[in-house]
Formats: C-alpha cells, structure tokens, sequence
C-alpha cells in the first residue's frame, strides 16, 4: 500500500470540465499513513451556483463570496501536492478540473493516481453501486459531511486503506498508481472587446470591477457578462443616467 499520498476531492458547478467552475478544494496529505496536513478552501466561481448544487452540497453563493478566486487557490494546492501520489474517487474527474485550471494560469501538474472507484468496481462487483456513500456504508465508515470537499477527501482516504488491506495481496495491479491522462484543451483568452463591453456593463450598473479580469478565458468572460444581464438588464442608451 502506498503510505505517502495526496487524497483530494473537489466540489464544481457542474460535471463539464469545460464550461463548469471548482467551488472547493478539499485534501488530505498521508505521510507514513498519517495525515500530517490539510487543504480546506472555498473557489469564487465566475458564475452563481446552480440551485441544484447547493442542494447537493450545501454550498451557497454566500459562502463563497468572500473565497479567494481560482488562480490564486490552485497555485496553493498545486504546490500543497508536491510530487505526491494522489488518490481520488474516479479520480480522472477532479484531475481534469485541477489540470485545466492549473494549465489555464501557467501550472505544471502532470500526475500519477489511484482511483478508489476503479478498485471497487473490480473486487466489488456484488455491489450495484460503488459511490463514495455505498462504500462507506459498506465498511462502516462515518462521513460526517458527504458531498462536501475535504470530508469526501477523507473518506476516500478510508476506503483506499480498507481496499488495500483486504484486497491488495489479490490485485496487486490495481493498487499501482497510474500516470493520470488528460489532455487541457486550448482556451482562447478573452478579447479586448469583452473586456470593454464587460467595463461598460459594470459602469453602466455600478457594479465594482474585479480585478484580474483579463487573465479571464473568453468563455469564463461571456459567463459573467451573462449573469451581469441576467441580473440586471441590458444597458439602454436612451436613458438619462
């Protein structure tokens, strides 16, 4: 069993790498079996929290937005990882995330991982689900805050020792960290017209500019000019403001 790792969950907008945004970064570094430190942060996403997610997770809008934004949390996890083991479960979904953003503001993290799920679905096949939730009720594991990043992280920590010990000896292979495989698609930084448009917007509502807009992509752009209409209306010309 691998004793030195970085078991790491994260919490999202949504499942589409590309047009979703993190909202929480949990993790967990194990060093001779022991934890020995903690990442827990919320991610100001571009855009609201889908009502759904906050049902799912309990995050709100108002609990993330004083958080720090992306680029400025993933350069902390990135470096919270070291070159350490990470351990997920379907683990290929948090990578994509963390790669594409750690990518997207000028961050290496190419990495090798054990996917708990992948585990499970070969020595469980009884089991007609092997969520997170059904393999902590199946060994009896308390997670105090399911669907909440850091707890999630932890409990896959367990689960990872629990699958070690009873089935490591068996399917030694499926216990040997992979090279995790993603390929970040190109993203097109956002235009000097969004820009404008976006500056105009703000302005012309009187909503307080955020900084480091231009390291924005141009999708993430187009998302905030559409919560800004949404919220409050195109700009009309033929009003005296």
């Amino acid at each position: 069993m691998i004793k030195n790792y970085v078991a790491f969950d994260l919490e999202t907008t949504g499942l589409n790498v590309e047009k979703d945004s993190i909202i929480e970064i949990g993790a967990l570094k194990v060093i001779d079996g022991k934890v020995t430190e903690r990442f827990i942060e919320f991610v100001k996403p571009p855009m609201p929290i889908p009502r759904h997610i906050s049902e799912i997770t309990g995050i709100t809008n108002e609990m993330v937005s004083n958080a720090r934004e992306i680029q400025d949390v993933i350069r902390d996890f990135v470096v919270f990882c070291e070159d350490f083991i990470l351990v997920g479960h379907n683990i290929l979904f948090d990578y994509k995330f963390t790669k594409r953003y750690a990518t997207l503001h000028g961050l290496t993290f190419e990495k090798r991982g054990i996917d708990t799920l992948r585990i499970a679905r070969k020595v469980h096949k009884e089991m007609e689900s092997k969520s997170l939730g059904n393999l902590c009720e199946h060994y009896k594991i308390e997670n105090q805050a399911a669907h909440r990043a850091y707890h999630d992280a932890l409990a896959t920590a367990k689960i990872y020792h629990m699958l070690a010990h009873e089935y490591e000896k068996d399917f030694q292979e499926l216990f040997k960290p992979e090279v995790l495989q993603y390929k970040v698609p190109k993203t097109q930084p956002c235009t000097t017209k969004q820009v404008e448009y976006y500056k105009m917007l703000c302005q012309y509502h009187r909503i307080p500019l955020e900084e480091n807009i231009k390291q924005l992509t141009r999708s993430e752009m187009s998302k905030k000019i559409d919560v800004i209409i949404s919220n409050y209306g195109m700009m009309r010309f033929d009003e005296n403001r």
